[in-house]
């Protein structure tokens, strides 16, 4: 089910680059969280140090924005549109995605509830 949700979570980051606003690395995500501005959060796993994101989960958890892990920095970064790799990836404005936010959230739901 995790690969579900994060070739889900790629797709919403491209729909999101290409329709809405995207916000790219560990700092604008956190300040997106701050902020009440973040829709989805979007993490990998490869980050060193792990430090480094460590707050992300939390922060998500407590502001109730959806938060999904994918297994690469490269990956992500190919998919917000940049290059580089990147550690996260912040959803700010849905445009087309927004359906898709929408289930990540619901099937996040579920397994919390599991």
């Amino acid at each position: 089910m995790a690969e579900g949700l994060a070739e889900q979570a790629f797709q919403a980051i491209e729909k999101a680059r290409d329709s809405g606003k995207i916000k790219r690395g560990v700092n604008e995500a956190t300040k997106a969280l701050e902020r009440g501005t973040a829709k989805l959060i979007v993490v990998a796993d490869d980050t060193q140090p792990p430090e480094i994101i460590a707050h992300l989960p939390l922060l998500s958890k407590e502001k109730n924005t959806p938060f999904v892990n994918v297994p690469t920095k490269k990956e992500l970064g190919s998919a917000a549109g940049i290059g580089v790799p990147t550690s996260a990836v912040a959803i700010i404005d849905e445009g087309q995605a927004k359906d898709l936010i929408k289930e990540i959230a619901s099937k996040q739901g579920e397994k919390e509830k599991a």
